[in-house]
């Protein structure tokens, strides 16, 4: 599989930032460059937040993509109605899309508003399946849990993703309108993420891909507030979506539709960590629904966002009161399910065969008591723990860590000289007097 986030090795400094910031492990440096493992990657974005390089990024359609198609539909992420500080008018920014060149707009929220409704339905009349429910809306957490938690599987809820239900009810509506076979109608998906971007590629509960492009939310914004200048006043009555499907871009949205459930709604990858430990642990209280953003604050804390997360949330909290409920009607769940079944993606396999994988494991925790346990980060990787299984699996060298390497320089250079070896805070010499006359 082919990722959404990518890096520029040539522009990393290999400081180790996103190393330790990693909520998977999936990102080790080597020759003082940064290097992403694939299979444990699950494109939360992180490592694009945090790099003080900006050398990480995520990599959408370039928009004249849309012109390989006949007949172009735009599906706009709730989260883009949260980046217009100067309008609430959902109609305005809908028609500034079409001004752009799609021939159509399907609402990502207006299917959000479906997904609620069934989401809902799931929770009164179906007693077998099990609690919490644990929305599926968000592709990071739903990677994190297939290759983190399997045991957790179960709990997701068995729908698809409202950016696929748009896409999906959208091609059949443009085909009848336009009178295009389906392959000649382009759907293209404005995400504000590169777990979206991602899914979008690479669909994980569908047998086939929905979405032909996705485009950068930044990107789109930039050009969207010059089309807005051009669309007539007033607008046409474009937005179907009501203050359900729109809250959905902020954290704590999906639970406006289950007022009388116990929910949790936690945004922030290592939050949504901790809170699936006591999930699996049994430390929760009863609980009907949780709900689980990968990004702070939500959709419109993703890293293809324009507008601060903050900011946008409270522009999204004042629309959900100004906005007229929709009248949209409830449908049947069935018609949202998950056409393949999730499966778990081990990420931590140490080996295809069970005996060599507990050697292997013996082996790893051998070394890890041999290591400092100071999870420095030194090394290049997040942990003294994961250092040792990159030793075993032969993507390290026990030199990588400088205390081991101190050890070895001590038998050389003498006890004293080898601290020379370490950054300042890590030696453990004598310490060196300051007279009066240096500090001067």
């Amino acid at each position: 599989m082919k990722h959404s986030v990518t890096l520029d090795k040539e522009r990393c400094r290999g400081c180790t930032t996103c190393v330790k910031h990693c909520p998977t492990e999936a990102i080790r440096v080597r020759r003082g460059r940064a290097h992403i493992i694939e299979e444990r990657c699950i494109d939360c974005g992180e490592c694009i937040r945090v790099c003080p390089n900006k050398m990480k990024k995520a990599v959408c359609d370039p928009f004249d993509i849309i012109n390989n198609y006949k007949y172009k539909v735009a599906l706009p992420d709730q989260s883009l109605y949260g980046q217009f500080r100067n309008t609430g008018d959902l109609n305005l920014i809908l028609a500034g899309l079409l001004e752009m060149g799609f021939d159509m707009v399907a609402e990502v929220a207006e299917a959000a508003e479906y997904i609620s409704m069934a989401v809902r339905e799931l929770l009164e009349k179906n007693d077998d399946l099990p609690r919490p429910l644990i929305s599926s809306a968000c592709p990071a957490v739903v990677r994190l849990i297939c290759m983190r938690f399997p045991k957790l599987m179960p709990h997701l809820v068995p729908l698809i993703a409202p950016f696929e239900a748009a896409a999906i009810k959208s091609r059949k509506l443009a085909s009848e309108a336009s009178g295009l076979p389906p392959e000649e109608i382009g759907i293209f998906l404005i995400s504000p993420c590169a777990a979206k971007a991602t899914a979008t590629r690479y669909p994980m509960s569908l047998e086939n891909k929905v979405v032909d492009g996705v485009l950068s939310m930044t990107d789109v914004y930039k050009e969207l507030l010059s089309a807005m200048k051009n669309v007539k006043d007033p607008p046409p009555k474009l937005a179907r979506s009501g203050p359900i499907g729109v809250g959905w871009a902020r954290a704590g949205g999906e639970m406006y539709a289950l007022p009388d459930k116990k929910c949790i709604a936690v945004d922030g990858i290592e939050n949504i960590i901790r809170i699936l430990e006591d999930l699996e642990d049994g430390m929760l209280p009863p609980v009907d629904f949780l709900e689980l953003d990968a990004c702070n604050q939500g959709c419109v804390g993703g890293v293809l966002t324009a507008e601060n997360p903050y900011v946008a949330r409270a522009k999204i909290a004042m629309l959900t009161k100004q906005i007229p409920e929709s009248e949209n009607k409830a449908m049947s769940p069935e018609k949202f399910a998950m056409q393949m079944e999730l499966v778990h993606a081990p990420a931590w396999k140490l080996d295809d065969d069970f005996l060599e994988a507990l050697k292997k494991a013996a082996r790893i925790e051998e070394l890890r008591k041999q290591l400092p346990g100071l999870n420095c980060g030194s090394c290049g990787a997040p942990s003294c723990r994961a250092l040792a299984e990159d030793i075993v699996l032969g993507i390290g060298n026990e030199n990588d860590c400088i205390f081991r390497l101190r050890e070895k320089m001590q038998n050389i250079a003498g006890s004293e000289k080898a601290d020379d070896y370490l950054p300042p805070p890590f030696r453990r010499g004598k310490k060196r007097e300051v007279h009066d006359d240096e500090s001067q």
